[in-house]
């Protein structure tokens, strides 16, 4: 764990995967044929508050639905990919827009999807109910499910670790 807690101290950026991250793995079907998600909204303050204290953030899912672009870009995410196939080509992406270099970013992914990025990144994290073979490369494990404050739970560590978590900023949404 110390490991772990030193390379804290590196991060700049955060990347997430939506289901099963954000939202549980159960998901609701609207008779539209969208899919409705339930996301914490502790997870959303720890988002906003992250981008206030300067980190970059970015959403990469396969999953194709405009009320989560919404949701992110309301809380302050510019980089938002949708209906990723490949999730590589937009991590490279990712980090060509923002200069960044793959052992300043922390990852949270919890399906074999995310696996080739997490393969990549300095610190894979994933949530407690993820597939085991993403919990087999993960430097950390949150305590919390998808939908049940794991995102909280890593950025909070990260900006705890970097002094930036309990500030003036974090009084004001």
């Amino acid at each position: 764990m110390s490991f772990f807690k030193e390379e804290l101290l590196k991060i700049k950026a955060f990347v997430f995967d939506v289901d099963g991250v954000f939202s549980s793995s159960t998901l609701f079907l609207h008779h539209t044929g969208d899919i409705m998600r339930s996301t914490n909204i502790k997870d959303g303050f720890a988002v906003q508050h992250a981008i206030k204290q300067g980190y970059k953030i970015a959403i990469i899912s396969g999953g194709i639905s405009e009320s989560v672009r919404i949701r992110f870009a309301n809380l302050g995410v510019e980089h938002i990919y949708l209906g990723a196939s490949n999730k590589i080509e937009s991590f490279n992406n990712f980090l060509k827009k923002t200069n960044l270099k793959e052992n300043e970013i922390m990852y949270m992914g919890d399906d074999l999807p995310d696996y080739p990025v997490m393969k990549r990144v300095k610190l894979p994290v994933c949530p407690i109910d993820a597939a085991e073979e993403i919990k087999s490369i993960s430097a950390y494990i949150s305590h919390l499910k998808g939908g049940e404050g794991c995102v909280r739970d890593v950025i909070e560590q990260v900006l705890r670790s970097q002094n930036n978590w309990f500030n003036e900023n974090a009084f004001n949404w």
